[in-house]
């Protein structure tokens, strides 16, 4: 499989962060490809479209990706620690 394709692992490593913001999995829209820096667009549905980046990993991005669902209006949830292992 190619890195430039999102795996299980990728997904489930979203899904840590998005779960912390209480956002429901079925409102989330992640692209197989993934690309550049990685992106959060929230719809006007209130649902949220995540790319994963290609020039980072995807664990090394979780701490950008919360402050980018911040960014476009969610608000965390659970209030752990924004470590991501």
């Amino acid at each position: 499989m190619s890195e430039q394709i999102i795996g299980m692992d990728d997904m489930m490593a979203v899904y840590e962060v998005t779960d912390r913001f209480g956002i429901d999995r079925e409102t989330i829209s992640v692209p197989l490809e993934k690309e550049g820096h990685g992106n959060v667009v929230r719809g006007p549905d209130g649902g949220v479209e995540i790319t994963v980046p290609a020039e980072t990993s995807t664990r090394d991005w979780l701490a950008a990706l919360a402050e980018n669902l911040r960014g476009v209006g969610f608000e965390q949830q659970d209030e752990e620690d924004d470590e991501w292992e």
